[in-house]
């Protein structure tokens, strides 16, 4: 069964776990909206931390880190899952035009965001490189 949720204003680990949950139960789970997930935390502390996930590594050598929102979103839920269920997700920016039509599973985990510092995914990516002028990195 293919469950699709929108991570629209939705807190990232949170999100990423429920996912995972998910798919630990055998389900294929479709993600529209990733750059508007977002990171709790203070926004100057946040981007520095990924951006020194991002500079760590390389593609060639060392630990790869992408800079797409929806990259990021699904190597979060890769560190939940076990070796090789992380292909029961795909991550999307926006909706894609095949998934609009498709009801959307309501994931109430990490909807309170008043009251708490946060960062857009999407404005994360930006700061470590992203342009979301269609760079397929």
């Amino acid at each position: 069964m293919t469950v699709v949720v929108n991570a629209e204003n939705k807190v990232l680990g949170r999100l990423a776990s429920n996912i995972a949950r998910k798919i630990n139960d055998g389900e294929e789970v479709r993600v529209v909206n990733s750059e508007k997930a977002v990171i709790s935390g203070d926004e100057k502390e946040v981007k520095e931390e990924y951006k020194t996930k991002y500079d760590r590594g390389a593609r060639d050598f060392g630990p790869y880190y992408p800079k797409r929102p929806d990259k990021i979103l699904k190597r979060t839920v890769k560190g939940m899952v076990a070796d090789g269920d992380e292909d029961h997700v795909r991550t999307y920016l926006g909706v894609p035009e095949e998934l609009e039509d498709f009801k959307e599973v309501d994931v109430k985990e990490g909807d309170d965001l008043k009251n708490r510092n946060y960062v857009k995914l999407g404005e994360v990516s930006k700061f470590i490189g992203w342009t979301p002028s269609g760079d397929l990195e």
